[in-house]
């Protein structure tokens, strides 16, 4: 089988990553296509793997907009001569007009359910696969399965976290240290939404370092003030770094879902939410949520007063992986027998 695999964000390369590697063990061909978003390129790279880049979509929406049908041209132009018999993406709209031009199938997964865009590819593809706790009823193209995106790429059966990387930034694992996020709200999705404040990220910084070393990802560029907090190390290495955590707290819903999954305590602000979040909160206690940014610090601090904080959350951690699917070896599966678009996962 002939199957296209579109990026367009580093989230992204995470999640295909494995199903590609374990599809091409199996005699599949892939031809990986990819946008310039953020690191994800990079990351492409880092991996070994070959792809075509097709350019940016752009920072705003105006030329987001624009760009919209440029992209799927380009796409059209790329894989033409690939002949694919299938494409694969995450809430990829590009990868479903692509699709229905070459009247071959595609399939969708999604996470988000406040994501804009969802009207842009659901007409053009004939399944879309969601996970069991995603909140929205997208009709009977919709399949819902038993984990998170987050599980294929950082289940134990495919993630070791290694310790090497704390000694690349001189800690040891007895050291506390926190892991910030920040975003930069320039998604269609994530047009009107907001996190924290320049103040509120001020005080978080100034808090937070009372007790251990603050590290700063983010997806815009750093304020002067902030830039000595950067993370230091290679993107590829912030599953690692996130393990070992202390905290996790930020902006970032991709990176709260990693956090929960790897036993590291989150704390999540944002005026958005998701079913992936909301469960991982209600359902395990991996995981708080907060619109307002003084309630969330506050929780913050009161976290690290509690005896044996890592150990607790790996213990959930433990519960979670015992309910919930090896998602990738649940694609693969999915993939070589043709079960979509109706078949329910179990």
């Amino acid at each position: 089988m002939k199957i296209v695999v579109d990026i367009n964000h580093p989230a992204h390369v995470h999640f295909f990553k494995n199903f590609i590697w374990e599809i091409r063990k199996k005699g599949h061909e892939v031809l990986i296509t990819a946008s310039e978003k953020d690191i994800a390129c990079k990351l492409l790279d880092s991996y070994g793997f070959d792809y075509i880049n097709l350019g940016s979509y752009g920072a705003h929406l105006a030329k987001k907009l624009i760009n919209l049908p440029l992209m799927d041209l380009k796409m059209y132009k790329a894989i033409r001569s690939f002949k694919p018999d299938l494409f694969i993406g995450l809430a990829s709209f590009r990868a479903a007009h692509t699709s229905f031009l070459l009247r071959k199938k595609c399939i969708i997964f999604d996470d988000t359910e406040h994501r804009k865009e969802i009207w842009l590819y659901l007409p053009f593809i004939p399944a879309v696969f969601n996970p069991s706790c995603f909140k929205k009823d997208l009709g009977k193209k919709q399949t819902r399965y038993n984990g998170y995106h987050e599980l294929a790429y950082l289940h134990p059966h495919y993630f070791t976290p290694n310790p090497e990387v704390l000694k690349e930034i001189r800690l040891s694992e007895n050291e506390k240290f926190f892991i910030i996020r920040f975003v930069s709200w320039q998604a269609i999705h994530d047009l009107g939404e907001k996190g924290f404040s320049i103040a509120g990220k001020r005080r978080l910084i100034k808090e937070l370092g009372r007790y251990g070393r603050v590290i700063i990802t983010s997806e815009s560029h750093l304020p002067e003030e902030f830039e000595k907090y950067k993370m230091p190390i290679s993107p590829t290495k912030i599953h690692d770094l996130l393990y070992y955590a202390t905290l996790y707290i930020g902006e970032g819903a991709t990176m709260a879902s990693e956090a929960t999954v790897l036993g590291t305590p989150a704390i999540f602000v944002s005026s958005i939410t998701a079913g992936t979040l909301e469960e991982q909160e209600k359902r395990y206690g991996l995981l708080y949520s907060f619109r307002n940014e003084d309630e969330a610090i506050k929780k913050a601090l009161d976290l690290l007063k509690t005896k044996e904080l890592k150990q607790q959350w790996q213990k959930k951690r433990e519960i979670m992986l015992k309910d919930k699917i090896d998602v990738t070896a649940w694609i693969v599966d999915l993939i070589e027998k043709k079960i979509y678009p109706n078949e329910m996962a179990k």
